[in-house]
């Protein structure tokens, strides 16, 4: 009984396909970069290309400002947040932010809290840090001859660390506001510092993408090149291993700012994953990189500058790390997809977290979750411990060829106890999709089922995870569709008529096979007018008593193409059968089995061998006349007449269908020599031609002309004088 299903259902799945094309097309979502071009809320997406549920994403109401560009937390909770492009500072409580001060500048681009709760932030363009201690109280702490204040970072000895551009350099500042430059880069930024126990000080720097490490005396070590434009942040593991967030260009002539939200946009060994961005409404091709997307990249170093490359994209740039201290992962967050990736112990990714703004610009771990703050829009948001419970995920648009029918939809998916996978579908004919596109449909529960959305030429899926426990989660490996694009006709470009007798010989040259007859045979010995010879590539050789065509075929959905070949000579109705199911764009004719005159070639190209009797299509051209020519130019009326060692010679040539070549004379011992006709080109099937020619001594009293038409074909007079 279940063999007699199984047999009903193939012969149903065979029937259905049959009625519009032989065989189907699939579209399938397998690989980790298959499925990021999707949309992910709430879902972690492995290495490995499975989906499953991540952990849950709370957004917080920050305050309504053009961008987010720093922050802090406190032992308690609060949040100090600051802004640009109006210069203030935000502090946050039980999810309520209040104006805690303004500054001076545009933008707030670094904040440090000591163990007393005083705030320093860190400030641009005018490079000044303040010094705040409490709402609407703070004032100028070091002011620096710079422009940027990147990154702040307090030591146990109460100084604190300012990272500079745009002269590029690391200043120490006491607990009076005295400040002295302890590094000063080669580079035009330091973008980020990190310091260790010991005293030493990592540096990362903008312009020309290095890692630094100076020591308590001063002296700077280069440890690492990135060969990008910046390193963006750096993070220590608990093993002393170094972690960099490397972005931009790599080049090392660039010396504008480093890249900020406010513009949308060693040695090393790669290990694991290249990324490549894609938009949403975008068809499921290979994409090329979007205008104003840069490059970035996630590199691991050893104290001694050993790196390897855990992650790459060439258009995602990383703006930030953090070590959590729940689970003791690193994550790092991107743009501009908003996207947050986690990395493990073992050097697997996952991308665990993609946000509805355009950058991830920074992440602080906190007791229980990762804070993170992103702009384009500006969100402020949490990353908790806890599993979301329900998901969604968005597929690529799966761009058909044609107005496609859309067949099975299959998934492969662990499901375990009291969890679960919905599908939905839509389809359309326009990008993005939109209010002219279908409903999503009715749910699908069971891998195999009919896709029910109307045809189409595009089509994308929804899936739906859910789980009633935070400890278990559907994983969704592979998203099969099988789809039918409606058979369009083939297309034919135009037929170009090669000279007469050139021919292709098909390789190796030894053997001269004529590309393009109906019955290949040894081409005869003669003149050669011979291409750049290979054994690889057909070459164009002179034979004479053929005519070559050749066209440009092409199928949209792909199908095998036969031609057929007719001719037709000019005046008459019907056309003559020359060959079908031909397979090759080149046909030559033997011109010796047809007779003289004018004649039309037709070819007509059928998709037949991929598609039923009932659905085949086609498409025809008719080449532009041609000449079929066998009798030689007509040499007439001749004159000759010799005067003071001069010959003055007079003759026509005249041919009944071509346009004559070329003219010859020879007056022996003399060699050949080419003669122009009176209007001075050889382009007509009559041209009158009057020559004076001097005679050497001991000339021949007799004069060989020789004329050849554009068919080939010569003939010869002696004339004596």
């Amino acid at each position: 009984m279940k063999m007699r299903s199984w047999l009903a259902g193939l012969f149903l799945l065979f029937f259905f396909f049959s009625l519009e094309a032989v065989e189907p097309q699939k579209w399938e979502l397998l690989r980790f970069e298959d499925f990021i071009r999707g949309r992910l809320q709430a879902l972690r997406l492995s290495s490995e290309g499975w989906l499953s549920l991540s952990l849950k994403g709370e957004m917080s109401a920050g305050p309504s400002e053009e961008f987010y560009l720093s922050a802090v937390t406190s032992p308690d909770g609060t949040i100090y947040l600051g802004t640009g492009h109006n210069g203030r500072i935000y502090r946050i409580r039980s999810g309520q932010s209040e104006l805690y001060f303004q500054s001076q500048e545009m933008d707030v681009t670094s904040l440090a809290l000591d163990s007393k709760g005083v705030l320093y932030a860190g400030t641009s363009p005018n490079g000044k840090i303040y010094r705040v201690t409490g709402p609407a109280q703070g004032s100028i702490f070091f002011d620096p001859e710079e422009k940027y204040i990147w990154d702040l970072l307090l030591t146990e000895k109460g100084t604190l660390l300012a990272a500079v551009g745009e002269k590029g350099g690391l200043y120490e500042i006491s607990p009076l506001g005295e400040g002295k430059l302890i590094f000063k880069a080669q580079d035009t930024h330091v973008l980020c510092i990190h310091r260790l126990s010991s005293g030493e000080i990592y540096a990362g720097s903008g312009s020309s993408g290095c890692l630094y490490l100076i020591n308590p005396q001063g002296k700077a070590t280069l440890i690492f090149d990135s060969g990008y434009e910046e390193i963006k942040d750096i993070l220590i593991d608990e093993s002393g291993l170094i972690y960099v967030a490397a972005a931009g260009l790599p080049t090392k002539t660039r010396k504008e700012e480093p890249v900020r939200p406010a513009i949308k946009s060693g040695t090393s060994t790669d290990i694991s994953i290249t990324v490549v961005a894609s938009d949403e409404a975008r068809p499921a091709s290979p994409l090329s990189s979007a205008e104003g997307r840069e490059p970035g990249a996630i590199f691991r170093v050893t104290p001694d500058g050993l790196a390897k490359k855990l992650w790459s994209s060439s258009e995602e740039m990383a703006y930030c790390l953090v070590l959590n201290r729940t689970d003791k992962k690193i994550y790092f967050g991107t743009g501009p997809k908003g996207r947050i990736y986690c990395l493990e112990g073992d050097e697997r990714l996952s991308l665990v977290f993609e946000a509805r703004c355009e950058q991830i610009y920074s992440l602080h771990s906190g007791a229980n979750q990762i804070l993170f703050l992103g702009n384009n829009p500006c969100t402020l948001g949490f990353l908790s411990r806890e599993q979301a419970i329900e998901g969604e995920y968005l597929t690529p648009v799966l761009e058909a060829p044609a107005l496609a029918t859309w067949g099975k939809l299959e998934w492969l998916a662990e499901l375990p106890a009291g969890t679960s996978l919905i599908f939905q579908s839509r389809s359309g004919n326009s990008l993005p999709p939109g209010e002219t596109w279908s409903d999503w449909s009715p749910p699908y529960q069971r891998s195999g089922e009919t896709v029910l959305s109307p045809k189409g030429k595009y089509l994308q899926l929804k899936v739906l995870f859910r789980s009633q426990a935070g400890n278990v989660s559907p994983i969704l490996k592979r998203i099969t569709l099988f789809y039918l694009p409606a058979n369009l006709p083939p297309s034919l470009a135009r037929i170009e008529i090669l000279e007469p007798n050139e021919v292709f010989l098909k390789p190796p040259e030894q053997e001269e096979v004529i590309w393009g007859l109906v019955k290949t045979r040894r081409a005869e010995k003669g003149d050669r007018e011979e291409g750049r010879l290979t054994s690889l590539v057909a070459r164009k050789v002179l034979r004479p008593g053929y005519q070559t065509f050749r066209w440009e075929a092409s199928d949209e959905n792909g199908d095998e193409l036969v031609y057929s070949i007719y001719l037709r000579k000019e005046g008459e109705n019907d056309w003559r059968l020359l060959a079908e199911n031909w397979t090759e764009n080149i046909f030559t004719l033997e011109t010796e089995t047809i007779p003289e005159g004018r004649y039309e070639l037709k070819v007509v190209a059928s998709d037949w061998p991929s598609n039923p009797p009932s659905l085949e299509l086609r498409a025809e051209k008719i080449s532009l006349p041609f000449v079929i020519d066998h009798s030689a130019p007509e040499i007439k009326n001749i004159t000759s007449l010799e005067k003071n060692n001069q010959l003055e010679l007079h003759f026509e040539a005249e041919d009944s269908l071509s346009a004559i070549k070329k003219a010859e004379i020879l007056i022996r011992p003399g060699p050949w020599q080419v003669v122009f006709p009176v209007d001075g080109l050889c382009d007509s099937r009559k041209e009158i031609f009057d020559l004076k020619i001097n005679l050497k001594p001991g000339s021949e009293r007799m004069v060989v002309i020789r004329v050849e038409d554009r068919s080939g074909n010569r003939n010869v007079i002696w004339q004596k004088f």
